[in-house]
């Protein structure tokens, strides 16, 4: 861990900002996570009933490509978020939440549920153990398959509109020419609309984290506005 640590504080030694541009940006395994939880969010049962969610009436709709996969497998042994009831005791089942792109299934406890006239999901306290399925590149084979972009290592703030989806986050990584790390880069933005960027996602590496509940390998999406000097 110590060696790791230090290698990647090493490497972000004089960063660079860079002009502002459309380009690919990769991120990261460890924040792809977080475009996981957007997900989470906008398909749980608090922001639709509200009707505070850019996924309204998503269910039985393509909201990713065809390749993506997202499985909450609640019976997991020794996961994260594994549990027989969730805080309502009801009953968890394994399910495919996403298939094919298509949305299967909210997350509903028994509250928001009778709201939307549904039947609760199991998922009152939120999801258990998701996993987004890898395309099957390696985190080097996503740089190569990128070629120029920004690697994204760390976000700042909580830029994320739920409600229409826009999505502005402060980030640091590192530029990528012809697949390999350039330089690092600091106090660059990244932008777009979840619900864009979801449909833009091109491949997922095999780098999944385990120490998580919310398990993705790092993400690729086409283009996104990266805005610098």
């Amino acid at each position: 861990v110590g060696t790791t640590a230090g290698r990647r504080t090493a490497r972000r030694l004089d960063a660079k900002k860079i002009s502002t541009r459309e380009v690919p940006v990769v991120f990261e395994s460890p924040v792809a996570s977080g475009l996981l939880g957007h997900f989470v969010a906008a398909v749980s049962g608090a922001s639709l009933y509200r009707k505070q969610s850019f996924l309204l009436d998503s269910l039985e709709t393509r909201v990713f490509p065809e390749f993506v996969r997202i499985d909450e497998t609640p019976h997991l042994r020794r996961g994260l978020a594994s549990t027989a009831f969730d805080n309502e005791g009801v009953e968890t089942h394994p399910r495919a939440v996403v298939e094919q792109g298509v949305v299967k299934g909210y997350f509903l406890g028994s509250y928001a549920a009778r709201k939307l006239g549904m039947h609760s999901t199991g998922n009152a306290g939120g999801s258990h153990n998701l996993a987004m399925r890898s395309t099957g590149e390696t985190f080097e084979q996503l740089l190569k398959n990128m070629g120029r972009g920004l690697l994204v290592t760390d976000l700042l703030g909580h830029g994320t509109n739920m409600v229409t989806g826009d999505y502005s986050r402060g980030a640091a990584g590192f530029w990528v020419e012809d697949g390999e790390l350039a330089f690092p880069v600091h106090e660059v933005t990244v932008a777009g609309n979840l619900k864009q960027m979801f449909l833009s996602l091109a491949a997922v590496a095999d780098d999944a984290l385990p120490r998580t509940s919310r398990q993705t390998g790092s993400i690729l999406i086409d283009s996104m506005t990266v805005a610098g000097e």
